[in-house]
């Protein structure tokens, strides 16, 4: 069994490598989550990652990689699809607790794990929400509508266009560079800039793609 301090230290020094500043209450919540992943996946097979000091890696710092290129200020409503068991979404809604969180996924073994952590984690700024994406019909629009390995881009923006705030943008979460996602898009979607993001502990390819609406 790996010491907590161990994970403690390999999260401390990955979120210095990636220019994040996090408050010691910031990083044990993102620990306590690590904890309850560990806990749940024994029962409910969540991730196919089981051991924590792979998941500091794999899901907090791989998801907090592009905090900082998100396009999102205070009070943002931030959409995570296809959530799953809370990746991006959980670790943003740590980092960022003035931004409202949103995570969709239509399992439902995967979101009563997600509202039970959101309940254990005490966190005020996420709301969890059992549907499919298309039938999604929420009282106000989104600033940011974020996705990690959900679907391809032109799949991604199809389902969720009538989920976007008009000036908002989609930011999806990629590993190789997309040339041909990008390439098949609509042609009223615009792919507005791509981020090359390094994630301590991970030795792939990993990039942010950003994309607006636009004139077709």
């Amino acid at each position: 069994m790996i010491e907590a301090q161990t994970l403690a230290d390999t999260l401390s020094a990955g979120l210095k490598q990636l220019g994040l500043t996090l408050d010691d209450a910031q990083q044990k919540l993102l620990l306590g989550y690590v904890g309850l992943l560990e806990k749940w996946n024994k029962t409910y097979s969540l991730t196919a990652i089981r051991e924590p000091e792979r998941m500091v890696p794999h899901h907090l710092l791989d998801s907090l990689a592009p905090l900082a290129h998100f396009k999102a200020g205070t009070g943002a409503r931030i959409l995570d699809v296809g959530s799953g068991f809370g990746t991006p979404g959980i670790p943003l809604a740590i980092a960022r607790p003035d931004w409202q969180l949103f995570l969709l996924d239509s399992n439902h073994k995967k979101t009563t794990f997600l509202r039970q952590a959101i309940v254990d984690l005490k966190l005020t700024n996420v709301t969890v929400v059992t549907e499919r994406v298309e039938a999604f019909r929420p009282e106000a629009p989104f600033d940011v509508i974020t996705s990690r390995a959900f679907s391809d881009l032109a799949e991604f923006v199809k389902l969720t266009r009538h989920l976007l705030t008009p000036g908002g943008e989609w930011a999806a979460l990629k590993g190789v560079y997309p040339h041909e996602e990008i390439a098949l898009l609509p042609a009223d979607v615009k792919a507005v800039g791509v981020d090359t993001l390094t994630v301590p502990g991970i030795d792939a390819e990993r990039h942010l793609i950003h994309l607006v609406l636009g004139e077709g």
